[in-house]
């Protein structure tokens, strides 16, 4: 009896330590890895956000790059990390895309992590040459129509997210087009501007700059509403595409049985950075959107709704992994 009564007792000491360390969460410095190179668009917002965090959260954020195979090589890291919440991932919907395609990597999506909240969406804009005087979606339809699919998109890479939304609208829209992938956004905008590609869809950070030069037609917008810093640029649903919302998620992961208590600290306190006006200013400024409002139960349902569609896209263009 003695003996049970000290395994008992070891127990609820060890339950209270466990509920002492979640309550006190966080102690010490968070890691968080995101999966992009420096200077890449979500590195740049982590780096905004690192600073405020610290401040709600009491503890420095160490942000560590991990780049390469569009993701998988950070995501692999986090999903093999202690699940105390002290090792988080940063990533985009280009996970739920590689999973899309069967890509093999070293960890499973969604099931290697415990997702916690998508901190800011990013829409793409669906830009064409201006010397092909198409001024709205239909238009360049009815042109792909005309040149019986002798037509040429751009997209910043195979498999990236440019060239799934540009499928998408050919799943949609029934038209024929060639790819031209590239290496980078970058890239792929040289080959838009110079006219080699009929159209494509670029990241709004990517596309606005060059379209308010009018160098690149901007024809349409795939987030919900139109954006506050480029007012003119309608929205793909308004012109007649329902439920082509397909800007894509950049949200914050933990490995897989992250602690609620541990989920529900991050979530407040990242929610509670976003409402700040130098950080809205930043991601408004940079083209992209949130709502501050996100949380593990919402972003479940979206990398769902997410992967489903994605997957949908897949099969429509016969997209394979590299």
């Amino acid at each position: 009896m003695r003996l049970i009564h000290g395994a008992l007792g070891l127990v609820f000491l060890g339950v209270q330590l466990t509920g002492f360390a979640q309550s006190d969460y966080p102690n010490k410095p968070i890691h968080m890895v995101v999966a992009w190179a420096p200077a890449s668009g979500i590195d740049i917002v982590m780096r905004k956000l690192a600073e405020p965090l610290k401040e709600e959260l009491g503890q420095t954020i160490v942000i560590e790059n991990k780049a390469g195979a569009a993701g998988a090589l950070g995501s692999a890291f986090v999903a093999n990390a202690p699940a105390d919440g002290y090792t988080l991932l940063f990533n985009s919907a280009a996970m739920n895309m590689l999973a899309a395609m069967g890509t093999s990597t070293a960890y499973k999506m969604p099931e290697s992590f415990t997702p916690i909240l998508n901190v800011f969406s990013s829409p793409m804009v669906l830009v064409a040459y201006p010397g092909l005087d198409v001024k709205t979606p239909q238009d360049l339809v009815a042109l792909a129509v005309s040149k019986k699919g002798d037509l040429f998109y751009a997209s910043s890479g195979y498999g990236a997210p440019s060239h799934f939304v540009a499928e998408l609208f050919r799943a949609r829209t029934g038209i024929k087009a060639t790819l031209v992938p590239m290496k980078s956004s970058p890239e792929a905008m040289m080959e838009q501007i110079s006219g080699r590609v009929a159209f494509h869809f670029a990241v709004a950070s990517t596309a606005l700059p060059p379209a308010k030069e009018g160098r690149v037609k901007a024809l349409a917008v795939t987030s919900k509403e139109r954006l506050s810093i480029a007012p003119e640029i309608p929205t793909m649903e308004e012109l007649g595409y329902p439920n082509f919302n397909a800007s894509y998620w950049n949200g914050i992961f933990g490995p897989k049985g992250l602690p609620q208590p541990v989920v529900d600290r991050l979530v407040v306190a990242f929610n509670k950075v976003l409402l700040k006006p130098e950080v809205q200013e930043k991601l408004i400024s940079t083209a992209n959107v949130t709502d501050a409002s996100s949380n593990a139960p919402k972003f479940n349902k979206l990398l769902k709704d997410d992967l489903q569609l994605w997957s949908d896209v897949v099969k429509f263009a016969k997209i394979k992994p590299e």
